[in-house]
């Protein structure tokens, strides 16, 4: 007989246990789903995880384990409950508040980032690995107090244990080092590399101790930073990680395309002060009184200010940094970024943008680093392209670099995509500068770029069947992509 017809003794053991443990799995569910409603950042994502979690169970909630929770609001608390973080923004604020007007309206930028522009800047572009690693390795080997360095991905390769020798290096040589590197982008880092670190004296923060969500299936809530920072006089942001890919040593991804920047003036005290903020994070140690907060101001004079948003944000600080800088545009905005998911709000700025005249270019890659987000780009391309945005894809390499730039005026660099992961689920930066001179020597750097790319001119329906099939499936998961 088989078990799941009733006798008369009533339901077989097996069966009971199998109906006990699906009503516990709808549960689960339940609750799940209930978290998602009270948490979700955007109405389509509570009802696509509400859906998903409610009619299979057995698939929703494994994924909410693993890509659920889309606040984090004890972050938030945690980053300011420090009265000297606290009193250092106000200082920073009265000592260094710009004279002059910007053509681009700072305040929304300002408001996003809880951060005043500054005055007394300098920005110059690191293009790609070599000159990046180059210029960071020079900076810590120059060290005379300290070195703060954070990086998502930290790998024990060429580039890694190079990396490690310098920072070895300068411990040794009296300066303090400081180094946070994410749990889930740097799994594959053994313990060995952080025990050399520790040995030679390298303060390294162990992620596993780190305060946030303890599920080890946590994937979501990242910390994407990228930042190092040298004696509080000279720091650096953008999209590269630690690893030989970066250098264009990986075949499958050929000659790696990256951007980074090398800030000087009272905008490194801000990356800093960000910095500072994830250490307190992670340790709960108040680094205030350490540090240098007196960066010497840049020839240059440049108007800046660094924008660091995250899920421990009260508004969508990711998604308004974009909606900010298209809104502002008046004659043309270029985006380069290796992921286009985005949101409603940004998707209908940039058509809006195009709609009244504004040159709009997309710049995304044509080499595959993940399947997912790749194929989900291809759902949202006819429509902005009937709108008049432009599509281009760089073709001889992964292109990895997050860069903005608009009219004449305004240019940013630091690790935000253009995609929902970086909007709501990621803690990112941008080094945003307010002035022509950053905005021509991106403008410069971009229209190379595009040299190398190919303007996009078929629909979807003229894509290969895999794509076809693809985009519209993998765009279901777009707010988690």
């Amino acid at each position: 007989m088989p078990a799941w017809v009733i006798d008369e003794t009533g339901f077989s053991m097996n069966t009971q246990i199998l109906v006990l443990a699906l009503v516990g799995l709808e549960i689960v569910a339940l609750w799940f789903a209930w978290r998602a409603v009270s948490s979700a950042r955007t109405s389509q994502g509570a009802v696509g995880w509400v859906v998903f979690l409610i009619t299979a169970p057995y698939l929703g909630v494994p994924m909410y384990l693993f890509l659920g929770h889309h606040k984090f609001k004890h972050y938030l608390i945690a980053r300011r409950d420090s009265e000297e973080i606290i009193e250092g923004v106000k200082s920073f604020k009265e000592a260094n508040a710009p004279e002059n007007a910007t053509v681009i309206p700072v305040q929304a930028f300002e408001k996003i980032s809880e951060l005043p522009t500054a005055r007394g800047n300098n920005m110059a572009l690191l293009i790609d690995g070599q000159a990046t690693f180059d210029a960071i390795f020079d900076a810590i080997d120059a060290a005379e107090s300290y070195v703060l360095v954070q990086f998502y991905i930290l790998r024990d390769d060429g580039l890694g244990r190079r990396l490690q020798d310098r920072l070895i290096a300068a411990a040794k040589r009296g300066v303090t080092v400081r180094l946070i590197f994410d749990a889930v982008g740097s799994a594959k880092l053994p313990n060995s590399y952080q025990d050399r670190l520790r040995t030679a004296g390298v303060q390294v923060v162990d992620p596993k101790s780190v305060r946030g969500p303890k599920n080890r299936f946590q994937i979501n809530l990242r910390n994407h930073r990228k930042t190092v920072v040298v004696d509080g006089k000279v720091g650096f942001t953008g999209g590269f990680n630690v690893g030989d890919e970066y250098l264009g040593l990986d075949p499958k991804f050929g000659a790696w395309r990256d951007t980074h920047a090398r800030l000087e003036g009272p905008v490194v005290s801000q990356l800093q002060l960000i910095f500072a903020e994830d250490w307190h994070w992670a340790t709960s140690e108040v680094l205030i009184d350490d540090l240098n907060w007196e960066a010497p101001h840049a020839p240059e004079d440049m108007t800046a200010l660094i924008v660091p948003t995250g899920p421990g944000d009260e508004m969508e600080t990711g998604a308004l940094f974009f909606f900010s800088a298209i809104s502002a545009a008046t004659r043309r905005v270029w985006i380069a970024s290796p992921y286009f998911v985005p949101d409603t709000d940004v998707l209908t700025a940039l058509k809006h943008a195009a709609l009244r005249g504004v040159e709009v270019r997309i710049l995304v890659p044509e080499v595959i680093d993940h399947k997912i987000p790749w194929l989900a780009a291809f759902a949202y391309f006819d429509e902005i392209r009937a709108a008049g945005v432009q599509v281009w894809r760089y073709k001889p390499g992964f292109m990895h670099q997050k860069v903005v730039l608009v009219d004449d005026d305004f240019a940013a660099v630091g690790t935000t995509n253009l995609d929902n992961r970086s909007f709501r689920l990621n803690f990112e930066a941008m080094a945003a500068f307010f002035d022509p001179r950053p905005a021509a020597a991106t403008a410069k750097m971009l229209e190379q770029d595009f040299e190398r790319a190919w303007l996009l001119d078929k629909l979807l329906a003229e894509q290969p069947l895999r794509i076809r099939v693809g985009a519209p499936i993998a765009r279901l998961f777009a707010p988690v992509l």
